[in-house]
């Protein structure tokens, strides 16, 4: 019997969603923190009120917001739910969140993860030039034969058995989604071919920031979305964290995990139920839970 904190990444952003949080203990510093470092006002973004500026992008859909906004807002609410006294048996977090994660374990700092953060998501918004495309309802072995037949396609992300995210170069992912029979094809609105082999420059250059940041072992086992089995060692962590750009997101093996360990209570920090869901579909004897604002917090 155990307890899980799960961390959604980018996708579950939305307009005001910083409104929730903005009570907790040291919010508006930590936003005041996020809006220095990025050089425009993250508050303002997060509730669709900045204007264009000189090269500055103002959508909280742009992954150079999104990604710091939900890393300052899920830390607030991961220290939030601290000061109450309560505590995981297990964290993990999808793509963005596993960074999150990683915090909540004590593995790095709020400030340190803040500049992880900024420089992930500046890599990954010039990484352009790819695709990706969710699916839904199909063959598993049918999806796995036309990304083996493929040359520019992998599998981004395994959400569930259920849902997968196809990634790479647009005119390969457009194939496999035409070929692939399946209930439901969804191109997403992104710039690149996140979690594929062709990140590997964004990697690569995220990787050398990684290797002048510190990680102390986690004080709470993390699930990386590389490797699904839980881990403590800060060292070990960063590596996995190093491939996380250029490697699938591993998240129905993730959910295997926590069943394997007893997990019987997940709760999903961080805006909308996108990881609750595929949780309550893939696993049984399972509660879910969300926190999202201060008054999910009961205050």
């Amino acid at each position: 019997m155990g307890i899980a904190w799960v961390f959604p990444g980018q996708g579950s952003q939305k307009a005001g969603m910083a409104s929730g949080v903005l009570e907790l203990p040291g919010a508006r510093e930590r936003f005041t923190a996020a809006s220095d470092l990025l050089g425009r006002d993250l508050l303002a973004i997060c509730a669709g009120e900045a204007s264009e500026g000189q090269g500055e992008p103002s959508d909280l859909g742009d992954t150079r917001n999104t990604q710091p906004a939900l890393f300052v807002l899920e830390s607030l609410l991961v220290d939030g739910l601290k000061a109450q006294g309560r505590q995981a048996d297990l964290v993990a977090g999808h793509s963005l969140g596993e960074l999150v994660a990683l915090y909540a374990a004590e593995v790095f700092d709020f400030g340190t993860g803040l500049e992880l953060v900024r420089r992930r998501s500046e890599l990954m918004a010039a990484a352009g030039g790819g695709a990706m495309t969710a699916v839904m309802g199909f063959e598993r072995s049918e999806l796995e034969a036309l990304v083996e037949a493929s040359e520019g396609a992998v599998i981004a992300n395994d959400n569930s058995a259920a849902q997968v995210v196809i990634s790479g170069l647009p005119e390969a992912v457009a194939a496999v989604a035409a070929q692939l029979s399946c209930k439901r094809a969804i191109p997403l609105a992104v710039s690149g071919a996140f979690h594929s082999p062709f990140m590997a420059d964004a990697a690569a250059a995220f990787a050398a920031v990684l290797e002048e940041v510190p990680f102390a072992d986690a004080s709470i086992p993390v699930l990386s979305n590389t490797d699904p089995t839980p881990c403590r060692d800060g060292s070990e962590l960063k590596q996995r964290l190093r491939r996380q750009m250029v490697s699938g997101v591993r998240w129905r093996e993730i959910m295997d995990q926590l069943a394997a360990q007893g997990i019987d209570t997940v709760v999903e920090i961080g805006p909308g139920n996108v990881l609750s869901g595929l949780i309550k579909r893939s696993l049984t004897g399972v509660t879910t839970a969300q926190i999202s604002s201060a008054a999910d917090l009961g205050l």
